[in-house]
């Protein structure tokens, strides 16, 4: 019998969502302020730090006192105003996930009681082991807008290291699906790409924190890039949120709507959105045929302060996607319509216990029920798909923080049960494109748990100018194979204060899981019976390596930061994809080695003269080396993969030179306006067959962008500018209205090709989006 996620289960996790406690690189701020004989004061109070992109103005409640939480270490000016008493200006370092008490006292005197925050202490990472790029409110506010769809990829690939396949798959340092997005506290570790899984939409995020390196322990299983999302506001007492309407080229449009309401003990929240467009995926020919796609969701919140030291968060979401397959030439001719399909439901449950100020205790627990479809009508050509892959995931998470001065220890445990249902079939409908003993139908259903746990302990040492975080974890995977490994991961960093120079090293092993997309249908014996004869199919096992990096960050003129890195990474059993026969439909394998190095770069300025924006640098070598470890292989392949056994290949993420930059100007106080630029040096790509193929199929503009003799997509660079306007503003509401202009340059950006169902996609044309975004 197939084993199911209890439905009762999830019926009362779905009853819950909410806001996680204590990410990895995050504080929270609990302030109170009074006046002379210890009574609370209702003050204006303004929080700023300039390196983690943070400012906000919020009120204390009438018992003076105001909770800040997911505030990323560092240092924060804080100013606090109330009317008849003294302005007080000082400093707060939040560097421990233990909120952090403060209290202030005004007094009825004309003086500015003032400390002062170093400058470069704020605009560096002082108390930070490692490299973690920070994006904040200001930078995803004033973002470029995005086909519905991927917001929150686009504003991820502004960062070194990360770039994109078709379909807006995330890859960091040329990883392979072993990106995982941290919502809220909540590990999500499947394929969040627009084809596979929902939108995370960048609009109801207000912070961003991204690590390739210097990973704590406590994050494991997808590891070649993790992203800390926080959606979560500040429980400011009333009612709060935030309506944005968009729309532009390809008929998109779109809007969505948040509010929350708090009182002292108390936060509810909801919000809603909608969008669609006739651009969703990435097309395989420039025409953009058949490529409609519609996206939703809506999610409820509750968060409650029980007492001063118990917090209990609650919350549901429920998210889903319909869209188009693209057609190419001949397949729009044809008349062939495939459709997809997404959909899920989510609810976590979160306990917070403060037994002092300096131990906590965090419980976490998530339900969801995950589906993934496609469908192929009758004149598909030369095959007709269909998928209808589910699963369930009951995950759960204890962690203890204790802080004793110099150190801060963080013990955990966690598991995550996934029940995967898989059912695929095909129906050849052009057996000219097949070879003659290629079966014309075929079908699959499986099922079966996806069991892992983990253990972890780790400390974060801070002695004087250095920062130590050192950790170790210990996993264990149980789906096709049963496996197991200890991880320790080591982190360390340096401050200069004299030079406002920070530098930094860190090593992480790395215990990484493979991808769950169709593993139960290419681990069959049911697969076998497509080409017997010539076949080979081995377990994919978990990746294991080594990542290492080295790096600076220098603050120049007190206005601009620059990060640079080296990194290197070795893994053993590296992980990638395949093709299944002609068809759409992806599954895991593994090579010997996979080997990837280069070096990082990002210039920040967050604010000089009306100034602010960044540029930053990849360049990145990856190879991978014979023979196969795992995945299934027929005819051909097969043959190929068995006779070789030595020699290496460039990955297929091995983008050598990749270069992302904004700058934006405020011409007045209302008025700014924003230009940038993106260039991509090539993806390798592989083709079986001659550029006459290529014309007959996918047309001259295509094929004048394929270099055959290199092996390799041809550079792209593309421009892209925004203006946006504050068309009101008072102190509890603004409305800004952004106008984006994209790919000005009308460059054909080929991002991948591969011919038939092998990953041919191509980037927008020049388009123009408009936001609209009202916040109260």
């Amino acid at each position: 019998m197939a084993l199911r996620f209890p439905r009762a289960l999830a019926a009362v996790l779905a009853a819950f969502a909410g806001f996680a406690f204590g990410q990895a690189n995050e504080g929270a701020l609990r302030l109170l302020v009074t006046d002379a004989t210890g009574r609370g004061l209702s003050a204006a109070v303004q929080v700023v730090s300039q390196g983690n992109q943070y400012a906000r103005t919020l009120s204390t409640s009438t018992g003076g006192q105001l909770d800040l939480s997911r505030l990323p270490f560092g240092a924060y000016r804080v100013e606090i105003r109330c009317s008849g008493f003294a302005t007080v200006q000082s400093s707060v370092e939040i560097r421990s996930t233990i909120p952090t008490q403060f209290a202030v006292r005004m007094n009825i005197a004309p003086p500015i009681e003032s400390v002062t925050v170093s400058t470069s202490d704020a605009l560096l990472a002082v108390d930070q082991a490692g490299s973690i790029s920070i994006l904040g409110k200001e930078s995803i506010r004033d973002r470029v807008t995005s086909i519905p769809g991927r917001s929150l990829q686009d504003l991820v690939i502004t960062q070194p290291g990360w770039i994109f396949e078709g379909n807006a798959v995330l890859h960091p340092r040329e990883s392979e699906y072993q990106t995982q997005f941290i919502v809220d506290g909540v590990p999500l570790t499947d394929n969040r790409s627009p084809s596979f899984g929902t939108e995370i939409a960048a609009d109801g995020v207000q912070s961003l924190a991204i690590y390739t390196a210097g990973i704590p322990a406590e994050y494991g299983r997808k590891m070649g890039g993790v992203i800390e999302v926080n959606t979560a506001q500040d429980a400011q007492n009333g009612l709060h949120g935030q309506a944005v309407l968009s729309g532009g080229s390809f008929a998109s449009a779109g809007g969505s709507a948040q509010a929350q309401y708090s009182n002292v003990r108390n936060a509810l929240g909801g919000s809603a959105s909608a969008s669609r467009t006739d651009h969703y995926l990435n097309p395989v020919v420039p025409q953009n045929y058949t490529n409609t796609g519609n996206i939703g969701d809506f999610a409820i919140r509750y968060e409650r302060d029980q007492t001063p030291h118990d917090t209990l968060a609650f919350a549901v979401r429920h998210e889903f996607s319909r869209f188009d397959l693209p057609n190419e030439l001949l397949q729009q001719a044809a008349g062939q319509l495939q459709t997809g399909n997404n959909a899920e439901t989510m609810g976590n449950a979160t306990y917070q216990h403060l037994f002092s100020d300096r131990t906590s205790l965090n419980f976490n627990a998530m339900g969801r029920d995950d589906s993934n479809n496609f469908n192929s009508n009758a004149n598909s050509t030369p095959i007709l798909v269909f998928q209808h892959n589910h699963f369930q995931e009951a995950y759960f998470r204890l962690a203890a923080t204790l802080d004793r001065g110099v150190h801060e220890f963080k013990v955990g445990v966690d598991s995550d049960n996934t029940f995967l249902n898989e059912k695929f079939g095909y129906l050849i409908s052009d057996p000219s494109r097949f070879d003659e003993d290629t079966p014309p139908t075929f079908s699959f259903v499986g099922s079966r748990p996806d069991l892992e746990q983990a253990v972890f302990v780790q400390d974060l040492i801070r002695l004087s100018k250095w920062t130590i975080a050192a950790g170790l974890r210990w996993d264990h995977y149980r789906l096709l194979l049963n496996r197991q490994a200890l991880e320790p991961r080591f982190a360390v960093s340096r401050y200069f204060s004299s030079t406002g120079l920070v530098t930094h090293f860190a090593y992480d092993r790395i215990f990484q899981t493979p991808s769950s997309e169709n593993i139960l249908l290419s681990s069959s014996t049911d697969i076998e019976s497509l080409d017997p004869e010539n076949f080979l199919r081995l377990p994919v096992k978990p990746s294991v390596g080594d990542y290492y990096e080295a790096g600076i960050s220098k603050a120049f003129a007190k206005e601009l930061r620059l990060d640079a890195n080296y990194f290197r990474r070795v893994l053993n059993d590296y992980a990638d994809d395949d093709q299944l026969e002609n068809t759409t439909i992806s599954f895991p394998i593994a090579f010997s080695r996979g080997i990837i190095y280069g070096l990082e770069g990002k210039i920040e300025v967050p604010g000089w003269h009306g100034f602010n924006g960044f540029a930053s640098y990849s360049y990145s070598v990856g190879n991978v080396w014979f023979p196969v470890t795992g995945g299934v292989f027929l005819g051909d392949d097969a043959s190929s993969a068995v006779s070789e056994s030595v020699g290496h290949f460039p990955a297929s993420q091995d983008q050598r030179n990749t270069f992302r930059g904004r700058l934006r100007y405020q011409l007045a106080p209302r008025l700014w306006v924003a230009g940038g630029a993106d260039f991509n040096s090539g993806l390798p790509f592989e083709f079986v067959g001659d550029p006459a193929t290529v014309l007959a199929q996918y047309g001259p503009e295509v094929l004048g962008r394929l270099n055959f003799e290199r092996g390799r997509i041809d550079p792209s660079f593309k421009v892209n500018a925004s203006v946006g306007v504050m068309l009101h503003h008072s102190e509890h509401s603004n409305t800004v209205l952004q106008f984006d202009g994209v790919n000005l340059s009308n460059t054909l950006d080929v991002l991948d090709f591969g011919g038939l169902f092998s990953g041919n996609a191509i980037g927008p044309p020049r388009s123009a989006f408009m936001r609209l975004t009202s916040t109260f």
